[in-house]
C-alpha cells in the first residue's frame, strides 16, 4: 500500500469516527454568589456546550431540565443543616452561547454558612467552576470549585482573603486548558510536524505565543469582544490549514490543492448566502482568499520559516480568543485581572511547551531507535488526519 493510500484511509477513518464537534473539552462553569445576612443568592452561568451534557442525546436542554439538574447540586448550609430555598429556582436572560440560572437560600440562625457546588462533576470529573462571592460589607473573594473541593466555608473566606483561586490555580487552569483541549493540542502537533529544523520550530512557536498572548489580554480586558461561535469554527479551520500546508510543501505543484482549499471555503460562503450555516459570508470569502494565497506562496518558497512565523501569529490571534472563552463570562474584578491573565497565560505557555517538547522527544527517540517510518509517510498520515479532524470540527461548528 502506498503512502498516499494509507493517508487517505486515515482520513476516512477519522472522518467516520470523529467525536461531536465540541469547541473545547475543558469543562467549566461560572457562579456568582451574594451573601447578605441570612440570604444567599447564586447565579450559575453554563455554556451551551456544558448544558448539552444534560440535554436529551446531547441536545439543548429545556429550562426545566437545567433547573432540575442544578437545584439539588447547588446550595448553602448553616452548620450541619441545608438552607431551604428562599424562592423557587429560575432561569434568566444570558449572553449568546450561555444559559443562566438563579437560586436563593435562607440560612436562619447564627451557624457558619458554607456554600456547595456539586454540579457537572458526575458528568466530567475534571469540571471546574469559577466562583465569585460578594459579602454585604463589600468584601469579595474567589474560589475554584473542583471535584476535590466542592464546598467553601465562608467563615474562613470572609475578610477579603482570596480562597483557593490564587495565581498558581490560574496557572493550573491554563495548563489544563492545553492538556484537555483536543483542538489546541492538534494545532500544536501540526506546528511540530511542519518544522523540519529547530529554528523553524522556534519561529512558529514564537509567532503562536505572540498572537494568543495579545488577543487573550484584549479579550479578557474587554477591549475586544469576539463572537465565540465564530472563534470556535476558526480554531478548527487553523487545524485543517496546518494539515493542508504540511501536504502542500511536499508537492511539486501545489497550485491545485491551494485552489481547492479556497474553493471549499467559497462554497461555504455561497451556502451561507442561501441561508445555511452561521459564519458571515465575508468572513468565509476573506478566509478563502487568505488560505489560497498563503498555501500558494508556502508551496513555492524554499524557506518559509519567517513567513510561517507571521502566519502562525495570525493563527495565534484566533486561538487567543479561544483561550479567553473560559474567562470572558467570569465578570472578573479589575483588581484581579493582572494576576489572572499572567497566571492563565503562563499556564498556557507551560502546557504548550510541554506538548511541543514531548512530541519532539518522541520523534527524536523513534528516529534514534530506528523505529520511525519514513518522513513522507508520517507527514502524509498525520497531516491528512489533521485535515480530517479540522474540517469535521469546522463544518460542524459552522452549521451547528
Amino acid at each position: 500500500m502506498s503512502a498516499r493510500s494509507f493517508a487517505w484511509l486515515a482520513f476516512l477513518f477519522l472522518l467516520i469516527g470523529s467525536t461531536p464537534a465540541y469547541a473545547h473539552t475543558r469543562s467549566e462553569t461560572h457562579s456568582t454568589w451574594t451573601v447578605d445576612g441570612r440570604i444567599v443568592r447564586v447565579g450559575v452561568t453554563v455554556p451551551d456546550l456544558e448544558a448539552a451534557r444534560i440535554g436529551p442525546h446531547g441536545g439543548r436542554p429545556s429550562d426545566a431540565a437545567i433547573l432540575a439538574y442544578l437545584a439539588p447540586r447547588v446550595g448553602a448550609s448553616a452548620g450541619d443543616k441545608a438552607c431551604p430555598a428562599a424562592f423557587p429556582p429560575r432561569t434568566v436572560l444570558a449572553a449568546t452561547g450561555f444559559r443562566r440560572a438563579e437560586l436563593a437560600f435562607d440560612c436562619p440562625g447564627t451557624a457558619p454558612i458554607s456554600l456547595r457546588f456539586d454540579a457537572f462533576f458526575d458528568l466530567v470529573p475534571t469540571h471546574v467552576d469559577l466562583a465569585q462571592i460578594q459579602f454585604a460589607n463589600g468584601d469579595f473573594v474567589e474560589q475554584l470549585f473542583t471535584a476535590d473541593g466542592r464546598t467553601l466555608d465562608l467563615k474562613k473566606s470572609e475578610g477579603g482573603e482570596l480562597g483557593d483561586a490564587g495565581l498558581f490555580r490560574f496557572v493550573s487552569m491554563g495548563v489544563m486548558h492545553i492538556f484537555t483541549g483536543v483542538d489546541h493540542m492538534s494545532f500544536l502537533l501540526g506546528l511540530v510536524l511542519i518544522s523540519r529544523r529547530l529554528k523553524d520550530l522556534i519561529f512558529v512557536v514564537t509567532g503562536f505565543t505572540i498572537g494568543h498572548s495579545l488577543t487573550l489580554g484584549l479579550a479578557v480586558t474587554g477591549l475586544i469582544r469576539p463572537h465565540a461561535e465564530y472563534i470556535d469554527a476558526l480554531v478548527a479551520l487553523t487545524i485543517a490549514l496546518i494539515g493542508v500546508e504540511n501536504i502542500v510543501v511536499s508537492l511539486p505543484r501545489p497550485t491545485k490543492l491551494a485552489l481547492a482549499t479556497g474553493a471549499v471555503l467559497l462554497a461555504m460562503a455561497a451556502l451561507r448566502l442561501l441561508g445555511y450555516g452561521t459564519l458571515p459570508p465575508l468572513l468565509l470569502i476573506g478566509a478563502a482568499i487568505f488560505t489560497t494565497c498563503y498555501l500558494f506562496i508556502s508551496g513555492h518558497l524554499q524557506d518559509t520559516g519567517r513567513l510561517r512565523m507571521v502566519v502562525t501569529t495570525v493563527f495565534g490571534l484566533i486561538h487567543g480568543f479561544g483561550f479567553a472563552a473560559d474567562l470572558l463570562e467570569s465578570r472578573l474584578p479589575p483588581e484581579k485581572l493582572a494576576e489572572i491573565l499572567v497566571g492563565f497565560n503562563l499556564g498556557v505557555e507551560m502546557g504548550q511547551l510541554t506538548v511541543v517538547l514531548a512530541v519532539t522527544a518522541v520523534v527524536v527517540a523513534a528516529w534514534r531507535l530506528r523505529l520511525a517510518t519514513p518522513r513522507p509517510i508520517t507527514v502524509d498520515v498525520l497531516a491528512s488526519s489533521l485535515v480530517a479532524v479540522g474540517m469535521f470540527w469546522f463544518i460542524g461548528r459552522s452549521f451547528a
